[in-house]
């Protein structure tokens, strides 16, 4: 790939609240991208991690895809463990004081932030490192001399220092220490790329490129990449909200949870979920656009992409057969009714609110029959409520789409 298209590539999904910083920085990145082949060098790139919740959604996996597509082009990508940052936790998108965590609870997410990270990265180009290697020697003086480049009003006038500020809750010292523990990270390893989501704006672009001028190094050059919606297609995707598509689940599941995505929230998803290049997207957009393609089809391409990121194209052959056969084979319509149910709700509850069922005894012998399905998994337990939303099937022919209240 010439470095022209690599610009694309990996400016592709990014978002910066401004045009101009945005331009800045696709300009910058063509300059590293022609210093470094003069110099016979990979770019060095990296991302950080604060291993806070083992259980990662594929909202998490937006900074992994990117640093997967610089790996593809050859470039020396680190997968950073903030196992000291994680002690104070990162205040950017919380309006409220985030807990300390201990050493064994970093320690323990951060193994298996890595081992779910493997599924997109490739684990034999993939540095792992632990900015504990550096931060915890930091002196004294070494922090008085990194904070004197800040000023108490840059922390206060962010949205969620404002926020609690006009609230008259507390703002802690050490969580203004994030930042520029942050900026000394990218310092150190000495980067040419930092990628991060939108939330992390200011840690990127104000006190990592900050700390590296002032240290001497040149500034690195901020990927920030939109935030993924959940299947709504429009709340940030939340396990707490319900509109989430784990990780860990299957591939059937997966490749369900991803056709059940509005169609205005296909780009989104082919940008910050898919290794697909720039011209590829544009392709499948066009064919939507001009009738060639249904925009069914573009959305069963999407949810083979996905699935065969997380279970390879066998597992993703076979949850798209499942997903065929459930939902075309048996002449599903397109346009299925929907229902808006409380969460807490059992699954006999909503199958008789649904008229799914005459009533709580028919529906226990349905699931009983294994007769009940949701995203073409077999609901075995009549009492619990359902695992998350989704297409609700009873029997061969009867289908509600579930969505939270």
């Amino acid at each position: 790939m010439n470095i022209d298209d690599q610009v694309e590539l990996f400016m592709q999904g990014t978002e910066y609240g401004d045009e101009n910083l945005k331009q800045a920085m696709k300009n910058e990145l063509k300059q590293r991208l022609i210093d470094a082949e003069k110099e016979n060098r990979p770019l060095r790139i990296y991302c950080g991690f604060d291993p806070r919740k083992a259980d990662l959604h594929l909202g998490h996996t937006v900074p992994m895809t990117k640093l997967r597509q610089f790996q593809d082009c050859g470039h020396e990508v680190t997968f950073l463990i903030g196992n000291y940052t994680s002690l104070i936790g990162d205040p950017s998108d919380k309006d409220i004081l985030r807990p300390q965590l201990t050493p064994e609870e970093v320690e323990e997410n951060g193994r298996t932030y890595a081992e779910q990270a493997f599924r997109i990265l490739d684990p034999e180009k993939t540095l792992i490192r632990y900015n504990a290697d550096w931060l915890s020697k930091l002196s004294f003086g070494d922090l008085i001399k990194l904070a004197s480049n800040f000023t108490v009003q840059q922390f206060l006038t962010r949205e969620n220092f404002k926020l609690r500020w006009e609230k008259g809750d507390a703002i802690y010292l050490h969580e203004t220490f994030y930042s520029i523990m942050q900026g000394y990270d990218a310092y150190a390893m000495r980067s040419d790329v930092q990628v991060g989501g939108t939330d992390q704006l200011f840690n990127i672009v104000t006190a990592a490129r900050k700390v590296m001028t002032y240290m001497g190094e040149k500034p690195n050059i901020a990927i920030i990449l939109g935030i993924l919606p959940g299947t709504d297609g429009v709340v940030k995707m939340s396990k707490s909200l319900g509109n989430h598509i784990p990780i860990n689940t299957t591939p059937s599941d997966m490749f369900g949870k991803v056709m059940s995505i509005p169609d205005s929230a296909m780009g989104t998803y082919s940008r910050l979920v898919t290794r697909w290049t720039p011209a590829e997207i544009k392709s499948i957009e066009d064919g939507v656009k001009a009738g060639s393609l249904h925009p069914r089809d573009a959305k069963m391409k999407l949810a083979y992409a996905v699935t065969a990121t997380f279970y390879g194209e066998n597992e993703a052959d076979q949850a798209q057969d499942n997903f065929i056969r459930l939902f075309q084979k048996h002449d599903v319509p397109d346009e299925i009714r929907e229902a808006i149910v409380s969460r807490e709700k059992s699954l006999l509850d909503v199958l008789v609110e649904c008229q799914l069922v005459s009533s709580r005894s028919d529906g226990r012998r349905l699931v009983e029959q294994k007769g009940v399905r949701l995203d073409s998994q077999v609901l075995s337990d009549g009492r619990k409520p359902l695992p998350n939303e989704g297409v609700l099937q009873v029997g061969k022919r009867n289908f509600v789409r579930i969505k939270f209240a």
